[in-house]
């Protein structure tokens, strides 16, 4: 098997037609061999991959939903569905599973938000999270991945520095404790190592800033919630991650900016 250097993307789009535009900016400016998007907010269908095509993206595998949720992988070269797991039964597009030809398994997650209110007492949403956290667990405690990739807005911010402000964000969601030990439980169930952490272990680092912010940038306001594990078998593979943080930045943009890291195989 020829080895090959992978860059892979991922990015909460927060609609993909909507932002055509910028998933195209992107494309021609940064090349990655594969680009996962989430909150695609489309029908798979109605995803407008022509574009995506002219763009050296012939290859799309994906699952959509009208108006919310969605996945998809887009890649240079050609990939293979390889699963679609609806966790915790919840009938909402959040996860595709694609393998490229030199054996690289891609899971591209959106993980749900879990509303305002961190109790699930009071808070279908927040119960439904932790369901769908404990239902990957499981998975993968069954399924222990191999030369494999998770990536997403896994919707948990999981240490001080991924957050703004460790004190004042305990008991907002995203970085509650319950939320942390239940996406940490994930992670130890797949053996997955946080490839953005192995090559940037220090210092604050943000994927998200709020639409609610007038100046972003300056406030810095932010949280990592998109996120790109690699199995434990190939680690030692994995480099060069970065946040391509301007293009929170771009016109009308998503409120997440693109994740990326390179894999050696």
């Amino acid at each position: 098997m020829a080895k090959l250097q992978t860059t892979i993307a991922t990015w909460n789009i927060n609609s993909v037609r909507l932002r055509a535009a910028l998933v195209t900016k992107l494309l021609k400016e940064e090349k990655p061999q594969v680009l996962c998007l989430q909150e695609c907010k489309s029908p798979a269908d109605k995803i407008p991959v022509d574009l995506f095509t002219e763009c050296g993206y012939p290859h799309i595998i994906a699952r959509g939903q009208k108006g919310y949720n969605g996945v998809a992988i887009l890649s240079c070269a050609p990939i293979e569905e390889v699963g679609a797991y609806d966790f915790s039964n919840l009938g909402h597009a959040r996860h595709i599973a694609g393998r490229l030809e030199n054996g690289l398994t891609i899971h591209n997650f959106y993980v749900p938000a879990g509303g305002d209110v961190p109790d699930r007492l009071v808070n279908d949403k927040f119960g439904q999270k932790l369901d769908y956290l404990a239902a990957m667990k499981a998975f993968f405690q069954n399924n222990l991945p191999k030369v494999s990739v998770l990536v997403g807005d896994l919707n948990i911010a999981l240490s001080e520095d991924d957050v703004w402000d460790h004190k004042k964000l305990l008991k907002v969601v995203s970085h509650t404790p319950i939320e942390v030990e239940a996406l940490e439980d994930v992670r130890n169930a797949g053996d997955w190592v946080d490839v953005t952490r192995k090559d940037l272990p220090q210092g604050k680092l943000f994927s998200w800033w709020s639409y609610r912010a007038r100046d972003w940038e300056t406030t810095n306001k932010g949280r990592r919630l998109d996120h790109i594990w690699v199995s434990r078998d190939i680690a030692s593979k994995a480099h060069s991650s970065r946040i391509l943080r301007n293009a929170r930045g771009w016109d009308k943009p998503s409120d997440h900016a693109p994740v990326f890291a390179t894999f050696d195989i």
